[in-house]
């Protein structure tokens, strides 16, 4: 009898982040391993879904999502990125980014077609394109500045390559792609006729340099699916909604394979949402002073204490190296860190197919309360990080 999990799943087991959140609870460790906050979203926001409840919107919604929420995306994108998405046509609602990712994925690769992928990349992508049939071609991002050599993902594209699958500002590492280095990857896929899917679901959470949305390169607008979400920018991930914008061939693409998956999005979540994105600037001027006060705490402190950190230039996501500890494996410190001092941590080289260049740094995240943030400090300070370690990272016998 053959097994029953499919070939195409054999491979990735469980994610990291259900690895880490258990082992966390196990030790009572503090998480900063997955990304979500430990405090609630805006009271507006949360007051639409309520007030949509009330008002008998718990059926299906529309499948490509509702009206309210199109309308306030298409507005989004004009005001904030000088993009025009027209809403019924040029927006599929999907449930959150992870799904809108893979929607995108089925909805225009065939069967042996290629996917260029960024290493370290977000742990769905290699899985969404392998169950798609497509094959994954990987360009390493380089410590520590995560530059790629243009030459490297120049050799990744191929007579089958469909699509470059690009996460800016960047999870894991915090990295924003330069202006430069789009142009780049949009040069190569206007000569070579690639699509371009873009994951920026942290596109308001720059603190150097600017978001630069790939659509709006010349020529790009017509081959981009760009892909965000409403959760990291609101503090509310649990309620998933997310979103693909792009052209009318590509967004029917997308809307062919999401109705497949989950037809729809929850409904009175979407009229929270609508709410949400309808916010102005000052909300975002405010999310993104809240998210720097605690980056530069975090990276101050773990500076302090011992690791190797440059502050990362988006995202809520801190990349810190432990060398100085004496440990030469990501996975062997990150389990350390939660028997020994009570914090979880991401070990990252299970995002790369080269898994020896993620093995010397680990990921916290700062989407926390000030006070978490100061209790896990706390908790680094009261072990001795610099115990005597093996050659193989082994914690010997305090």
């Amino acid at each position: 009898m053959r097994p029953a999990l499919s070939s195409r799943l054999a491979e990735f087991g469980t994610t990291i982040f259900t690895e880490m959140t258990r082992l966390a609870n196990e030790h009572g460790a503090i998480n900063l391993a997955q990304g979500f906050p430990d405090f609630d979203g805006p009271e507006f926001v949360k007051e639409a879904a309520i007030a949509a409840i009330r008002a008998g919107h718990g059926q299906y919604a529309r499948m490509s999502g509702i009206p309210e929420i199109h309308r306030a995306l298409s507005a989004k994108y004009r005001r904030d990125w000088s993009l025009e998405f027209a809403p019924d046509s040029e927006i599929v609602v999907t449930s959150g980014a992870t799904e809108a990712i893979f929607a995108s994925i089925q909805g225009v690769c065939e069967a042996g077609d290629e996917v260029v992928l960024f290493e370290p990349y977000y742990d769905s992508y290699k899985a969404s394109v392998r169950m798609a049939g497509a094959v994954p071609r990987v360009v390493t991002l380089r410590s520590p500045d995560w530059a790629f050599d243009p030459a490297a993902l120049a050799a990744a594209f191929g007579d089958r390559t469909r699509a470059v699958l690009l996460n800016t500002p960047h999870n894991p590492t915090g990295k924003v792609f330069s202006r430069e280095e789009l142009e780049t990857i949009a040069r190569l896929c206007r000569e070579r006729g690639v699509l371009c899917i873009t994951d920026e679901v942290y596109e308001h959470l720059v603190y150097d340099g600017r978001h630069v949305p790939m659509a709006s390169l010349p020529g790009m607008r017509e081959r981009t699916i760009t892909i965000s979400s409403f959760g990291k920018t609101f503090s509310l991930t649990g309620w998933k909604i997310g979103w693909a914008c792009a052209a009318p061939e590509l967004a029917a693409a997308v809307r062919a394979a999401h109705q497949f998956i989950t037809f729809a999005t929850a409904t009175p979540l979407q009229h929270g949402a609508a709410a949400a994105l309808s916010a102005g600037p000052e909300y975002y001027t405010g999310l993104l002073a809240a998210y720097r006060e605690r980056r530069d705490y975090l990276a101050a402190e773990l500076s302090r204490v011992g690791f190797g950190v440059r502050a990362p230039a988006g995202t809520y996501f801190l990349c810190a190296d432990f060398r100085p500890f004496g440990f030469d494996d990501d996975r062997v410190f990150a389990r350390h860190l939660v028997e020994r001092a009570g914090v979880a941590a991401i070990p990252p080289s299970v995002f790369y197919d080269h898994p020896e260049h993620g093995r010397s740094y680990v990921r916290f995240a700062f989407c926390k309360k000030k006070e978490t943030l100061r209790m896990a400090v706390e908790r680094l300070n009261s072990l001795s990080l610099r115990e005597r370690v093996g050659v193989r990272g082994e914690v010997s016998p305090p």
